[in-house]
């Protein structure tokens, strides 16, 4: 019997590795990826996300929106029985959030209720979602532990901290396991545009300056994506209990300075900088615990940030003619 996986967001950076891998030779993998391209960043580097595999006989593409798409249309549009759902589909972006906090209720929340309906009515058992370390707002306890005291400073962050309760009230209600992953500033290739690496990295190459927000102390846990993959692909099997919240960290946290300083080694040549102020909605300091990752996942990030960092620029250059627009 082929396993069929519903991957929500599916042509986006997270997602569209997540396609890649569990299609890739397997013949008995069935992916249905429902994205909206969202303009939030190009199509193009979607369709790019998606170019390897758009073709293959194992995967199809819905391009619907879930904040207005409900769980009855998603049942007459996905007639074979799902899985696995792995909801990745979001509104991205802290700053963004706070000039237009309604467009991410709408996406974020809305969006997971309409999906969770969907899982409802169907009977999909094993629901893995996609929250994000912002939860945890401005808190200086590191490594941040999943029970930490929740202080979230920004709409987004909101809405996945929503999303996550959601979760505990489908589990309880209706008896889908449900999964939230915490990502901790996943990049890679295919890296969305609008995050740092990516937007450094173009502005470098074209001569332009690259923005830093504060003194560069401000520091982050970066995480490969085939480390995430990893996890987010051990919690699809995961079937110990019903309800789990787990970081996806790389438990190593980088200033801005260094990652800065990392990318000018990765490139060979030196980054023009423009000093700004610190922005509202950003948190000064990411760091992951993972030892519930360790524990209930089998998890063992592998990657060094210049080896990712290497990857994510071969990546660029074999793309730059794109990517450089």
């Amino acid at each position: 019997m082929a396993m069929h996986y519903l991957v929500t967001g599916g042509a986006g950076f997270i997602g569209s590795h997540l396609v890649r891998r569990l299609l890739n030779g397997n013949k008995d993998t069935v992916v249905t990826c429902i994205d909206n391209f969202d303009p939030f960043y190009s199509r193009g580097i979607k369709e790019l996300n998606i170019s390897e595999f758009k073709n293959d006989s194992n995967f199809s593409l819905l391009n619907y929106d879930l904040a207005t798409t409900t769980a009855k249309q998603l049942d007459e549009a996905i007639r074979e029985p799902v899985d696995v759902i792995v909801h990745l589909a979001a509104k991205a972006g802290v700053r963004p959030s706070i000039l237009n906090p309604l467009s991410y209720q709408q996406a974020n929340v809305i969006g997971l209720q309409n999906i969770l309906d969907f899982a409802k009515e169907k009977s999909i058992k094993q629901f893995v979602f996609a929250s994000s370390s912002s939860v945890y707002g401005v808190n200086d306890h590191f490594p941040w532990k999943e029970d930490e005291q929740l202080l979230p400073i920004s709409p987004y962050a909101m809405t996945k901290l929503a999303g996550e309760m959601l979760g505990h009230v489908y589990s309880r209600l209706f008896d889908i396991r449900f999964i939230a992953l915490r990502f901790f500033t996943v990049y890679g290739p295919g890296q969305r545009p609008d995050l740092a690496i990516h937007k450094f990295t173009k502005s470098i190459l074209n001569g332009n300056p690259i923005s830093m927000y504060g003194d560069g102390s401000t520091s982050r846990d970066y995480t490969y994506i085939d480390d995430t993959l990893q996890g987010i692909l051990a919690a699809t099997k995961y079937n110990q209990t019903n309800f789990e919240i787990i970081n996806l960290g790389n438990n190593y946290s980088v200033s801005l300075k260094e990652l800065i300083s990392f990318i000018e080694k990765v490139i060979g040549k030196n980054a023009a900088i423009e000093r700004l102020p610190e922005q509202p909605g950003d948190v000064p300091k990411t760091f992951a615990d993972i030892s519930k990752a360790k524990r209930l996942l089998g998890y063992e990030p592998k990657t060094k940030l210049n080896e990712g960092l290497e990857k994510f620029y071969e990546w660029f250059v074999q793309h730059k003619e794109q990517l450089l627009k």
